[in-house]
């Protein structure tokens, strides 16, 4: 029998990587990185690698630059990554975030992989404005990835900000 009560869980939080403007005709949903945007997501990868970090699964917006986003970590980090595409990651409102964080406290590790403004408000709900506006004073920034400390219980605003990956170009 699976124990549901919530536990403490390492969650990142990574913004996707640069995208390129939607060309005419083209959905936003289909917007797919730029050449800065490859090179973060490719760089990300490999320094989270070289930290350990390996989620136990990625939970993953189903648009173009976020998938693209994601993907070099199977290159980089395992090739067995447990990875789900999630709709409502793309157009959801940040209450489908947290119910996602949520349904995978079972999990020791988990990595949400969206947008903004989404993941910045995610951001300033769990570990609270000041900590967040000290962290990231410009906002969140594409390719940006933060490392959360959940404890198993506790208000929204409890959360810790254990680090921060930024992108390098």
């Amino acid at each position: 029998m699976k124990d549901s009560a919530p536990k403490a869980l390492r969650l990142y939080l990574l913004r996707h990587a640069r995208s390129g403007w939607a060309l005419p005709g083209q959905r936003d949903f289909d917007r797919s990185l730029d050449e800065v945007g490859y090179i973060d997501a490719e760089r990300l990868a490999q320094t989270a690698a070289d930290r350990g970090i390996r989620p136990d699964r990625i939970l993953c917006s189903t648009a173009v630059r976020c998938r693209e986003t994601a993907e070099p970590f199977f290159r980089t980090v395992s090739e067995v990554l447990d990875i789900r595409y999630i709709d409502a990651l793309y157009s959801g409102p940040t209450s489908v975030y947290f119910d996602l964080i949520d349904a995978h406290r079972h999990l020791n590790t988990l990595m949400l992989v969206g947008h903004n403004p989404m993941i910045e408000q995610l951001l300033y709900r769990l570990v609270g404005d000041d900590a967040a506006r000290e962290a990231l004073p410009d906002g969140y920034p594409p390719a940006g990835l933060a490392t959360l400390d959940l404890p198993a219980a506790g208000d929204a605003a409890s959360a810790r900000l254990v680090s921060l990956l930024l992108p390098t170009s």
